[in-house]
């Protein structure tokens, strides 16, 4: 029997990856896997199919940061096609209805703010929602009908950009954690009196990922390596960009890595936790290393998640 290659440990941090169309985001991990000669690997969020854009991977120890990462808002940039239904609401999904009625812009925009603040949404029925322990696509590819009752998500941001033409609209919206595209596409087809689907979608941000930091699964391959000295491999703090920092010591270090929490109650450590609020998440770092994520509590700051270097 052929002895399975260790586990690579020195790799750590996020790689932006542009997602092509037509791959799932698990093939572009186990892509960046083999490159990176067998790193753990996560990813901040999947993309269908038919998507393109960002998809932050995460390697080593910055794979105990991905939950945070996905946490935070998401930005796309999305087509939406009227007058035909899919089974999956995107293109790459069968007929399933028509409608002769085509939306103009004053109709669209009127329409908006009944999809943007808290709403209810339900999943589309090809999705990855868990239903009695089953995949709610595994269940529509079987012929059941998966019950999937709307659920509370927060669209920050819904905002028509332009109509390509009458059949085509263009739009951007910045939505929080479990917000599906593809079901903003169903439910505005339907207020406005038509059915239809998504037929393009690109992802321009999760949370600090953005394209513009975001490399090619074709510029990675060409390089046919990733190291830890590679310029395109992003800190593994990245993801809790967002997240207030603690400077530790050396020895404040050692005892959180040891699942131990810190009190701060002297004099000289009010200037490092002021801003600090019950209940907060702050990131302890030394220096620039991140050494935990951690929870903030009337002085005292304990180990949520602690990263070994």
């Amino acid at each position: 029997m052929a002895r399975r290659r260790p586990k690579r440990t020195d790799l750590n941090g996020w790689i932006v990856v542009d997602k092509p169309a037509g791959m799932t985001s698990t093939d572009v991990c186990n892509r960046i896997k083999r490159l990176s000669g067998g790193a753990r690997i996560g990813h901040g969020g999947a993309l269908d199919p038919l998507a393109t854009g960002v998809l932050p991977v995460a390697l080593g120890q910055a794979t105990k940061t991905v939950s945070w990462a996905m946490e935070g808002s998401k930005v796309y940039r999305f087509s939406l096609r009227w007058g035909e239904a899919r089974d999956t609401d995107d293109a790459d999904g069968s007929i399933t209805g028509t409608s002769a009625v085509r939306p103009d812009a004053d109709s669209i925009r009127r329409a908006l703010p009944a999809f943007t603040g808290r709403i209810m949404q339900a999943p589309p029925r090809y999705s990855a929602v868990k239903i009695g322990g089953r995949r709610a696509y595994n269940l529509a590819r079987a012929h059941e009908e998966p019950d999937l009752p709307p659920r509370p998500v927060h669209v920050i941001e819904l905002r028509l950009e332009r109509r390509l033409d009458d059949d085509v609209a263009e739009f951007t919206a910045e939505t929080g954690k479990g917000v599906y595209i593809r079901a903003i596409a169903r439910d505005l087809a339907a207020a406005l009196g038509t059915v239809g689907h998504v037929c393009a979608l690109r992802r321009l941000r999760v949370g600090p990922f953005r394209v513009e930091d975001a490399i090619t699964l074709e510029e990675l391959e060409a390089l046919a390596h990733i190291g830890p000295e590679s310029v395109f491999l992003l800190p593994t703090d990245r993801s809790l960009a967002d997240i207030p920092a603690l400077s530790v010591s050396e020895q404040e270090a050692a005892a959180l890595r040891n699942g131990q929490a810190l009190r701060l109650f002297s004099a000289g450590d009010l200037s490092r936790i002021a801003g600090f609020h019950d209940g907060m998440t702050i990131r302890a770092r030394m220096g620039e290393v991140l050494i935990a994520v951690a929870r903030y509590e009337s002085g005292t700051v304990r180990p949520v998640r602690v990263v070994n270097p």
